[in-house]
């Protein structure tokens, strides 16, 4: 009879033992008005252990935290001044592959009497833009700080580069030169090797209104145009030295300039321009030396206003992102007074 009646709340820890309360959690079983705390519990969680939600919570309240206006303005001029430069950017880079592709079709190679490729450093020279440019911008639209450190880092780089660029070009004015010239007579020499190289000289000839390097006559070191070719060509010249290429017509006469290295000075100067491009080009640079000067100095002034506004937007990154950290608990607060409460 007595081993028969037992009291009900040992059978009950006997049948079921109940766990002891946690330390983080509070338990709920001799809490009165369980729903109402359920629901308490639904909206905050416990007073201590949603480590997890409440990190969360953080997260999400830090993306919808916006930034100031001022910093708004400096990111999107960032996004725009960077796509603006970012478009001939890719558009040289597609234009130099096209121009790489045409070339390995027609089964011509890369290597060249020129130091490079010209369609290569349109390629590189418009990769390099266009990955530094697009950095800026989803650096600046994505609040990115680690694209933004190496959009400056590159941009600060550029500058370093540009700089001592035109050190070299101030303190190596008289080499410089002498290589120009030089590369203008290997043009010639190697007049009808390189489609690209036959494309440049023939637009700086036309530009210049000039023909040969020093003078008309540079081009007998050709070998089709040189009076003792057995060609066609033999003493002729191109049709870029003509004054009149196209004659009074809607297509260029190639055979314009055919015989004129046969004709005196003076007629050949009826047909043919006579000033080589070399004094022409040293004229037009004397005469432009302003407004490249002043392009240089805009490019240069364009490049250091990006570099601050990428400074000033990691500035006001890192002070948000600071006034995330120190901003105060909702759920620490929320526990707290359900204590008080309780107690």
């Amino acid at each position: 009879m007595e081993e028969e009646e037992s009291s009900p709340l040992l059978s009950q820890d006997t049948a079921d033992p109940e766990q002891p309360p946690t330390r983080n959690c509070l338990p709920t079983a001799n809490i009165p008005h369980t729903s109402l705390w359920e629901n308490q519990k639904g909206a905050w969680g416990c007073r201590r252990c949603p480590i997890a939600k409440h990190k969360a919570w953080k997260e999400d309240q830090a993306s919808s935290l916006p930034l100031s206006t001022g910093s708004n303005c400096v990111k999107y001029l960032i996004f725009l001044s960077n796509f603006i430069f970012s478009l001939p950017a890719l558009l040289a880079f597609a234009a130099g592959l096209w121009g790489l592709a045409v070339k390995r079709s027609q089964g011509s190679g890369w290597g060249g009497p020129l130091p490079t490729d010209p369609m290569l450093l349109l390629v590189l020279g418009g990769l390099v833009v266009s990955v530094v440019s697009l950095s800026g911008c989803l650096g600046a639209l994505c609040e990115n700080s680690c694209l933004l450190h190496c959009y400056g880092g590159a941009v600060l780089f550029c500058l370093a580069l540009e700089a001592l660029a035109g050190a070299l070009v101030v303190t190596l004015w008289n080499p410089l030169q002498d290589s120009l010239k030089y590369t203008l007579h290997e043009a010639i020499t190697h007049y009808w090797d390189d489609p690209d190289l036959h494309f440049l000289l023939d637009q700086v000839q036309l530009g210049l209104q000039c023909c040969g390097a020093v003078s008309y006559q540079d081009w007998q070191q050709n070998l089709y145009f040189n009076c003792s070719s057995p060609g066609i060509q033999a003493c002729s010249l191109p049709a870029s030295c003509c004054i009149n290429p196209q004659e009074d017509g809607a297509v260029v006469n190639t055979r314009c300039g055919l015989g004129a290295l046969y004709l005196d000075r003076k007629a050949a100067g009826q047909v043919v321009y006579l000033q080589g491009c070399w004094p022409a080009l040293q004229e037009w640079l004397r005469g432009n030396i302003g407004p490249i000067g002043g392009c240089a100095i805009a490019v240069v002034m364009i490049q250091g206003t990006e570099l601050l506004l990428a400074a000033c937007l990691l500035r006001a990154l890192g002070v948000h992102k600071v006034a995330e950290d120190i901003e105060p608990d909702p759920l620490s607060a929320a526990g707290t007074t359900v204590s008080t409460k309780q107690s």
